[in-house]
């Protein structure tokens, strides 16, 4: 059997909100979500391990990890009406 990441790296929304303080927590938020979907859809560390040797290098697929990290920040903007209460 191989190693599995651990359960808190299978949460889909560490914390089990999308209401962050600031965009900044909002951004580092929709990175953590990112990584925690590629882990729910490949939980098998070995397996993610290798292929991170090959997405790593290539410029197409740091571009759509990009924008998957983009649609989660967008999310999560929306569930905060876009901080609004912070800045008007």
């Amino acid at each position: 059997m191989m190693p599995r990441l651990p359960d808190e790296e299978l949460v889909l929304v560490p914390g089990g909100t999308l209401i962050t303080n600031t965009p900044e927590e909002g951004r580092a938020l929709a990175m953590l979500m990112a990584r925690h979907t590629v882990h729910n859809i490949q939980p098998e560390l070995d397996i993610l391990q290798c292929g991170r040797r090959i997405y790593s290098v290539d410029p197409d697929s740091l571009i759509f990890a990009s924008q998957v990290v983009a649609i989660e920040f967008q999310t999560i903007a929306a569930a905060n009406n876009y901080w609004r209460q912070y800045y008007y």
